[in-house]
């Protein structure tokens, strides 16, 4: 019986797949061949019978694990029973040395290297999408609102551009954070290596080279979770970031705004059940519904690297959830992001329209510096045309209109001035600069991963 949301309906195959139970099952048998190989190499068994459970525990079957697990109820001994069934002669040295956590997170960090891989892949995309978008409407002018209310008038190119900005900073912290989250362990039952000997570094050390990771500087019974907390914690930064993007698509969507929408299939997409005109943004809702729950694991989980001594139980239960589902719904909605982006329709006659409707009183600051620039004190500057907005507010009457009556005004700005200030594409400040720059920067970001 299927019950989780993310079997059916959210998360991506490719992602699903790095944290299936199968694949938990077999990485987790992985490490433990892993570490015969190493012991091999130590002069623990031989080659030969290292080569023969190498070949052998591809046989294993999850089904046999769960098996065994039903029986003496623990998971890692169960999956030691089963590779031991099959490692003939060198069945003693399966698991030597070894505790459930150094199979276990190492396991979950192979996992998490394979996850981090995809989502760096994702986030290069959205970077060259954003950027690309960036440039498209670099011009496109329109709008900008501060508390919901009209402000300047900005474009969409540098919309586009800050969230670009923005997302080139979450794959700098996913690079930074890759040396402290990808690293295994085999330590033993508390972190000592004593059933190592002397050799418990070397055998780490080897282990953790042939799993492409790097040995945790230091730990108990587990790998300390504050590499856990940052982890999720980068989780939740982006899909903020990501709700961010969708609830201003939202927005911009609404019916009073229409500025920007989702591609709609028109021959066959419906909107409502029972309103046949809806284009509901519906990437957009699900992006913005998701991103609560990821940013709900930052809390269980900080909670389960608080542990007695060297370690209890308490995080496993709590990380098989957090950890896979954060993961996997933090992929999904990166996706639908990039889908989001690369399929975005700007109505710029829309945009431009909702400008104008504003009959030039969101421009007032331009004249307020203009004058404040001809010897007006910034201060009797701002009355003069706070006096003149609220005039034009309540008379819906354009702005411009509204200043060339007032005869103050006119002793510092000719009409000609006032009406060349009142166009929106002159007070756009650096703003086209600004977006060349960060476009310029994500333009070489990628071309070095290339």
């Amino acid at each position: 019986m299927i019950v989780h949301p993310i079997d059916y309906r959210y998360g991506t195959d490719e992602m699903k797949r790095i944290w299936s139970e199968e694949s938990r099952i077999k990485r987790m048998i992985w490490v433990e061949v892993v570490l015969l190989r190493v012991l091999s190499e130590m002069g623990y068994l031989s080659r030969e019978e290292y080569e023969a459970v190498r070949k052998n525990a591809r046989s294993i079957s999850p089904e046999r694990v769960r098996e065994i697990e039903a029986e003496i109820r623990h998971d890692v001994m169960s999956l030691v029973k089963a590779v031991a069934e099959v490692a003939g002669s060198a069945g003693r040295w399966v698991h030597f040395g070894a505790t459930s956590n150094d199979i276990i997170d190492t396991a979950v960090a192979t996992q998490l290297r394979d996850s981090v891989k995809i989502l760096e892949s994702k986030l290069l995309r959205l970077i060259e999408v954003l950027a690309d978008m960036a440039v498209r409407h670099r011009s496109t002018i329109c709008l900008g609102r501060t508390h919901g209310q009209a402000a300047l008038p900005i474009t969409y190119g540098f919309r586009f551009a800050v969230w670009l900005s923005e997302v080139m900073r979450h794959l700098e912290r996913l690079e930074g954070m890759k040396r402290r989250l990808l690293v295994g362990q085999m330590s033993g039952a508390v972190g000592t290596q004593a059933s190592f000997g002397k050799e418990g570094l070397e055998i780490e050390r080897r282990v953790m080279r042939y799993l492409n990771l790097t040995p945790a500087e230091i730990s108990a019974q587990i790998i300390p979770r504050d590499v856990y907390c940052e982890y999720v914690e980068f989780l939740a930064n982006l899909s903020t970031t990501l709700e961010k993007i969708a609830l201003n698509v939202r927005l911009w969507q609404r019916s009073e705004t229409q500025e920007v929408f989702e591609r709609f299939d028109v021959s066959k997409q419906v909107g409502s059940s029972t309103m046949p005109h809806k284009r509901n943004p519906i990437d957009s809702e699900q992006i913005c519904g998701l991103a609560r729950v990821i940013r709900g694991f930052v809390e269980p989980q900080h909670q389960s690297a608080i542990l007695w001594e060297e370690r209890d139980l308490t995080n496993s239960s709590a990380e098989r959830i957090i950890l896979v589902e954060a993961t996997v719904l933090a992929d999904h909605i990166l996706t639908k992001t990039i889908r989001l982006m690369r399929n975005l329709e700007i109505d710029a006659e829309k945009a431009r329209e909702n400008l104008e409707r504003q009959l030039g009183i969101n421009m007032s600051e331009a004249l307020m510096i203009a004058l404040t620039k001809r010897g007006v004190s910034r201060q009797e500057a701002h009355e003069m045309l706070r006096r003149c907005a609220m005039k034009a507010y309540e008379q819906r009457r354009p702005l411009k209109d509204v200043v060339l009556e007032d005869e103050q005004i006119l002793k510092y700005l000719r009409p000609d001035e006032v009406e060349e200030l009142l166009k929106p594409e002159n007070y756009l400040g650096t703003a086209l600069e600004r977006i060349d720059a960060v476009v310029e920067r994500a333009r070489k970001l990628l071309e070095s991963r290339r």
